[in-house]
């Protein structure tokens, strides 16, 4: 039955094969950078023609070069896509709007293996009987990623599993996709002039090593099934971990409904889930300093059976040092009192500023910290959907990007914090809700001593 699932679909019209090699992914990479200099130039041209003076950013980011990438990346997968999706959500790298809506194209699924290549794979793995395990599995994945795609199946024993299969060759790339994303990143234009990128590149790099060894996330996975025990607000998948490897990661597949499906529910269900996802990166900075950073919206799933949350996909962790949590807490508890002063304090013990930060660029940071904090001193519910503050933190980042003194990047250990706020901001506008959020966040700012050590019955 598995070998006749496997056949039934072997004429997929949707799956494109991975470029699989070191020399193929930097051809199409470079086949990718080559034609964004000429759309570059094409572009040129045509305004010279209309009598106007070339602009690098009206030249690069058009429509052409907005195709070109995201077909190109969504092929590509691995490291490019990831690198990619990561800089779309990230406000601490200011980046133009036209690039961030161009890279936030690449949230949406990728193309995924044939069956050829799957069977490959899955051979390496496993051993060329590998179908006799099962009783059914899925050869087109129900989900496909940047890393990997996911795939249901059915043990003999009746077990119903979430098969993860990693591209070939993605963890082999990783290095080669970063350098070569990076030059494309500095072609003139596209990022704040002076802006180095270095230090970003090298913590998505070392990132990315870990998301790639799922080992490692299978390690994740047990752990915040640990941390999360007895939760009645939300669920998690079960390792299985007689099928996992290196390159496939086993577990119970868990029946849910994305949360778009929740767009037509009442306010309140609504505003119910986006405050539990929020209590929930409270707790994971400041209580469990483990933070599953990978925010895209398809890893949180909804179960209208059980009313909980499934949490899905900890590939992207991120662990935090007890001086980081409490240096966010002091800063947090600044941010609340209004205190300038110790938000200037906190923002500099954590990194963000330092000695050599000119006094006008110090003011307009801590003008941006002030507006970023305003929802959360309010007590009366924040309508995230309609709300411009995310637009009006943007702006500011623009303009703090183009000072000649802000050549600086987040601070170390930071970037995936950023990247997992920005998203659960962009999750609630998507579900319209409308949140208290300074009663979600005061207790964080307390004290440990003081505070809730843990969320037991995390349904907040």
């Amino acid at each position: 039955m598995a070998e006749q699932a496997m056949s039934q679909q072997d004429q997929d019209h949707d799956a494109i094969a991975l470029p699989d090699g070191r020399i193929g992914r930097l051809l199409r990479l470079g086949g990718m950078t080559s034609g964004l200099v000429g759309d570059m130039a094409a572009a040129g041209l045509r305004q010279v023609a209309r009598g106007q003076r070339p602009r690098l950013q009206q030249m690069i980011l058009t429509p052409q070069a907005a195709a070109r990438v995201t077909r190109d990346l969504r092929v590509m997968r691995g490291a490019a896509m990831k690198l990619g999706q990561m800089l779309s959500m990230d406000p601490g790298v200011v980046l133009p709007p036209e690039m961030t809506t161009i890279l936030a194209a690449l949230r949406d699924e990728a193309h995924h293996m044939p069956p050829a290549q799957l069977r490959d794979v899955l051979d390496a793995e496993w051993g060329r009987d590998w179908r006799r395990r099962f009783s059914r599995f899925d050869v087109r994945p129900f989900a496909a990623a940047s890393i990997g795609q996911v795939h249901r199946a059915r043990t003999q024993d009746g077990q119903d599993l979430a098969i993860k299969v990693q591209y070939p060759g993605v963890a082999g790339s990783i290095d080669s996709d970063i350098a070569n994303m990076g030059s494309l990143l500095r072609l003139p234009g596209l990022l704040p002039r002076g802006l180095d990128i270095a230090p970003m590149l090298a913590e998505l790099r070392e990132q990315l090593h870990a998301e790639v060894d799922y080992t490692a996330e299978a390690r994740n996975l047990s752990d915040f099934n640990r941390l999360l025990a007895g939760s009645e607000g939300f669920c998690l998948p079960v390792l299985h971990p007689e099928l996992s490897t290196p390159r496939v990661l086993a577990m119970t597949y868990l029946d849910s409904q994305p949360l778009d499906a929740l767009l037509t529910e009442p306010q309140a269900l609504r505003d119910r889930v986006a405050g539990q996802l929020i209590t929930l990166l409270l707790h994971e900075l400041f209580d469990f300093r483990t933070m599953q950073t990978d925010p895209n919206l398809a890893n949180f799933r909804y179960d209208p059976g059980t009313g909980r949350i499934i949490l899905l996909d900890f590939g992207a962790v991120t662990r935090f040092s007890p001086d980081q949590a409490q240096g966010f807490r002091t800063l947090l508890r600044a941010g609340l009192a209004q205190d300038r002063a110790a938000a200037e304090a906190a923002l500099t013990a954590l990194g963000y500023i330092g000695p050599e930060t000119p006094a006008s660029l110090l003011w307009r940071i801590l003008d941006m910290f002030e507006t970023a904090m305003t929802p959360l001193r309010d007590d009366a519910p924040f309508d995230f959907a309609a709300s411009d503050l995310a637009y009006r933190l943007n702006a500011m980042g623009l303009a703090l990007g183009q000072d000649p003194d802000m050549a600086q990047t987040p601070p170390e250990g930071t970037l995936f914090l950023h990247r997992k706020i920005a998203g659960m901001y962009l999750l609630a506008a998507r579900l319209k809700a409308r949140i208290a959020i300074r009663p979600l966040v005061a207790a964080h700012a307390a004290d440990p001593a003081h505070a809730t050590p843990r969320p037991d019955r995390a349904s907040a």
